[in-house]
């Protein structure tokens, strides 16, 4: 993957970070990797864990960015977050799957917040 793409993913991680932070939920861990996969953001909702799948683009070329969040993509967020929950003694909370779209004119960014996106079985 080039620079370009990386530092255009970081950034618009932070700024999905931020921007979630600002309406109230709060960032427990950012990047979780596993054997299983890997979550872009962890946050609370008040009760309610919420596993975050970002996605940023520079062009409508090929649709809207939550657009490219397919089945395979949204099983994998599932069993990240079912790993992740076991892993921290968390197996019966309330979960939710969101997805944040970041599309950049130039340095301008437009954030797309999509609570509940899919559900824990993968359906939109």
């Amino acid at each position: 993957m080039d620079r370009h793409r990386v530092r255009t993913g970081r950034d618009s991680e932070t700024l999905a970070a931020a921007y979630l932070q600002n309406h109230g939920l709060k960032i427990l861990e950012r990047n979780v990797r596993c054997p299983l996969g890997e979550v872009d953001l962890i946050a609370r909702d008040g009760p309610i864990y919420v596993f975050v799948e970002i996605r940023s683009q520079r062009s409508d070329r090929w649709g809207a960015a939550e657009e490219s969040v397919g089945p395979e993509k949204r099983k994998r967020v599932v069993r990240v977050a079912m790993w992740y929950l076991k892993r921290v003694g968390l197996e019966r909370v309330p979960v939710r799957f969101d997805v944040v779209a970041v599309r950049w004119r130039g340095h301008e960014a437009q954030v797309r917040w999509i609570p509940g996106a899919f559900d824990a079985h993968g359906a939109v």
